[in-house]
């Protein structure tokens, strides 16, 4: 219990500087608190548990650290503002591959190719449909490619079939939802649409178009939804089952 707690609390500051860190960013994002130290909280708490249990070598713990870290901080900027910033994405590669350091050179070498692989073929999908990925998600599959492609081959597979799974079960709830809600009801006679009159178009929002969410990020794999979120999720999900030795095989 004593691990979790450290491990937790020293998440829940990491956390802490993730939101302070998204607020100051020019294309980061107001995440309220307090989401980032919960889910960071979260995240580490599980991993010191799994450490302290023996489940988890000490070797892969900075590595699964790190991919939790990420997780929170670039999903909740995708989940917010449908972006992935590059502050956050760029650095993320060569931080991957020095928590690989520990596991020795075959998995850094691993890594690295991992990362051209998984960067590689997002790019190539970027080039031949551009609205089915946004720049950020390219720049995002390197550095996850190298975290999973350093457990093994098998794990970067699986993460990179589990992560569109993700994408395309969001789409289809939503679309679901969507679909349940119906039309819009139609306005009452004499009901007034735009702006108050004196107030000019696009003061209060109508000329600037509704607030875009999920629906309507600019790109994504799946009607707008933003892809951002499942890959990471994705990644560390299959990095924690393979690293404590479950279902995937590690190199």
């Amino acid at each position: 219990m004593a691990h979790v707690v450290f491990f937790g609390g020293l998440g829940m500051l990491a956390g802490a500087l993730a939101r302070w860190l998204l607020g100051w960013l020019r294309r980061g994002a107001d995440v309220p608190p307090p989401w980032c130290e919960l889910l960071v909280g979260v995240l580490w708490a599980a991993s010191g548990y799994w450490w302290a249990a023996g489940w988890l070598e000490t070797v892969w713990l900075p590595l699964l650290l790190g991919l939790g870290w990420l997780a929170v901080a670039a999903g909740a900027v995708d989940l917010l503002r449908c972006r992935l910033p590059d502050a956050l994405t760029v650095p993320a590669l060569p931080a991957a591959l020095l928590l690989a350091v520990p596991l020795g050179g075959p998995a850094v070498l691993r890594a690295a190719l991992g990362a051209a692989a998984l960067g590689g073929g997002y790019l190539l999908v970027r080039l031949v449909a551009p609205a089915a990925l946004g720049a950020g998600d390219v720049k995002l599959a390197a550095p996850l490619g190298a975290a999973m492609a350093a457990a093994s081959w098998p794990a970067l597979l699986v993460g990179a079939l589990l992560a569109a799974v993700l994408t395309l079960g969001v789409a289809m709830v939503q679309s679901a939802v969507g679909a349940l809600a119906g039309a819009r009801p139609e306005a009452p006679p004499g009901a007034r649409f735009g702006p108050p009159p004196g107030v000019p178009a696009g003061r209060d929002g109508p000329a600037e178009g509704p607030r875009r969410g999920l629906a309507g990020a600019p790109h994504g794999l799946a009607g707008g939804v933003p892809h951002g979120p499942a890959m990471l999720a994705a990644g560390w999900l299959v990095l924690a089952i393979a690293c404590t030795h479950g279902a995937l095989p590690v190199a």
